[in-house]
């Protein structure tokens, strides 16, 4: 796998855009991702991980990750849209003082998680639980960068 670009290229040929920070969206995604995140632990605590469902919790897990880090981008004034852009959504993980272990591990889940939906890639438990760990290490660092609702709310 190639290594990732740095975010400001992405800027550069147009796959990031500069907008007026969308608050309200970026607190819709926040939400959607607690949800999401709440959702995924009901599921492995109730039914647990199997090989039979590992590629569901890797492509709600990379979603979770996706939507607070999507959040995050349009908090800041970026938007990112067509080919590359989430590529670009883990770029900017970079400039949020992320690991260059995280940003490789953030990475190769979103190759992954293409792989299963346009490739039919089947990924097994353990993956999956590597996966979890991953989003449970780095979900709540991404939603504390994040403003509260009421931060928002007051503006």
């Amino acid at each position: 796998m190639r290594p990732i670009k740095d975010f400001k290229e992405f800027i550069k040929d147009g796959t990031v855009k500069k907008i007026t920070p969308d608050l309200n969206r970026a607190l819709f995604l926040k939400k959607e991702s607690e949800r999401r995140k709440i959702f995924l632990d009901e599921l492995k605590r109730k039914i647990g991980i199997k090989d039979d469902n590992a590629n569901y919790i890797i492509e709600n897990s990379y979603n979770v990750l996706s939507e607070i880090l999507r959040a995050k981008l349009l908090e800041s004034g970026y938007s990112a849209s067509g080919l590359g852009a989430h590529e670009a959504e883990v770029s900017f993980m970079k400039n949020l003082s992320f690991q260059d272990s995280d940003i490789i591990f953030m990475n190769d889940l979103r190759y992954f998680r293409n792989g299963i939906l346009y490739y039919g890639k089947v990924l097994d438990k353990e993956y999956a639980e590597r996966v979890l760990g991953f989003l449970n290490k780095i979900y709540p660092k991404l939603k504390n960068l994040l403003k509260t609702e009421k931060e928002v709310l007051e503006k």
